[in-house]
């Protein structure tokens, strides 16, 4: 089972996910950054769905990615890792905040916006966490097989596009979590090999017996 430790570093996310609660309340000054095209897109609850996706997604191919290549894994995870304490910085430094639509209705589509709602406050914003880690599994997927790399796609665009369409994110928070990403990807490309270089054969990325 040695050669399956390396998964155990997905642990990581939810431990930096406890930083994420503690920010997403009300610090004294938020901003906004919605713009009027961010006015003019439609509000579609049937997004909701492949925005809830969004969590087991994120693990499934990180899983895919680790026994296609051990490499993109490790690079991939660390700009997710990276990407969420840079996002933390931003939400504690420059808290902002989505106007969310009144729900109305009582259909089940409507239930599931508002569970979230409810337990997602609209403050950790800028950059969006959704749209960082499902890009960064878009770009990880290059080394999987066609029809997997095909349906990551789809599902990262689909995820990315929801957080604009259920009114969780605006435009800007969409533009630089794909910054952040691009930057930490690039990050985790430098930085890793001197890593295993230091370590040796004896590194924590070394996945056989």
């Amino acid at each position: 089972m040695r050669k399956y430790k390396p998964l155990l570093w997905m642990l990581f996310i939810p431990f930096l996910n406890i930083f994420y609660n503690l920010l997403n309340q009300h610090n004294g000054k938020v901003y906004t950054l919605i713009t009027g095209l961010d006015q003019a897109t439609p509000f579609i609850p049937a997004f909701i769905i492949p925005y809830v996706m969004w969590y087991p997604f994120i693990a499934i191919v990180l899983v895919l990615l680790f026994f296609k290549d051990v490499k993109v894994y490790f690079n991939t995870l660390f700009a997710l890792c990276v990407g969420l304490i840079v996002c933390y910085v931003f939400y504690y430094f420059f808290q902002t905040t989505v106007p969310r639509p009144i729900l109305v209705h009582s259909d089940w589509l409507t239930q599931m916006l508002k569970i979230i709602y409810a337990n997602d406050m609209p403050y950790n914003c800028f950059p969006s966490i959704h749209v960082l880690t499902s890009y960064l599994m878009v770009k990880g997927a290059r080394v999987l097989k066609v029809v997997a790399r095909n349906i990551v796609r789809i599902i990262g665009i689909l995820i990315i596009l929801s957080t604009i369409f259920v009114k969780q994110h605006v435009i800007a928070d969409i533009g630089m979590a794909i910054i952040v990403a691009e930057c930490t990807y690039w990050l985790a490309g430098k930085v890793l090999p001197v890593l295993i270089r230091s370590y040796g054969k004896r590194s924590v990325f070394v996945t056989s017996d």
